[in-house]
């Protein structure tokens, strides 16, 4: 094989890995709109089983909705889910959402989950960051029947409100504490 040709191969096939990975990065790819519409979904969803969450989301400066994070442990665990940032009802960004922990722990569960930016302080803080861990200024909701949310919860003074919902599966407890949010690119 003559210097020539093997020069042209190794092009070529540098040339195939890198449209390859491009398309392993998303370029082309449908996966903004699946969010998008998992988003959607989600929002319908929590909007007609817990009405007065609407409210909090008009009052809200911003919403991360989290379709859908599924975690598991067996000593060890992790969970991971994706979704999108909303800023008047259009979307702004794509975040994952990791987390680790390690313990006594056992399971698998499912859940979605939305945090509310009811400060701009907040929203800025969280955009502007390269990865946001969930924190203790954020005020947990948690349901899994179809009762409205407490009033005093959609009047909270919290910067982040979190309401947590749909869960399926047997794992104790739920907890965005450690929860790590990133800015992706579906």
């Amino acid at each position: 094989m003559s210097i020539l040709s093997r020069r042209g191969f190794t092009l070529g096939a540098l040339g195939a890995a890198g449209f390859t990975a491009a398309c392993g990065n998303g370029i082309g790819s449908r996966r903004p709109e699946t969010i998008d519409a998992r988003v959607d979904t989600t929002l319908d969803y929590l909007f007609s089983n817990y009405p007065n969450t609407q409210s909090l989301a008009e009052k809200s400066n911003g919403m991360l909705i989290m379709p859908l994070v599924t975690e598991a442990g067996l000593g060890v665990g992790g969970g991971y889910g994706r979704g999108a940032l909303r800023i008047n009802n259009t979307t702004v960004d794509y975040y994952s959402a990791t987390k680790g922990s390690i313990g006594l722990q056992i399971g698998a569960q499912q859940f979605a989950h939305v945090l509310f930016f009811m400060t701009e302080n907040a929203l800025s803080r969280f955009r502007r960051s390269s990865g946001w861990a969930a924190g203790a200024d954020i005020e947990y909701v948690f349901k899994d029947t179809a009762e409205n949310l407490r009033a005093e919860t959609t009047t909270s003074t919290a910067p982040v409100i979190a309401v947590v919902f749909g869960q399926a599966g047997l794992l104790a407890g739920i907890s965005l504490e450690g929860m790590k949010y990133t800015r992706i690119i579906p």
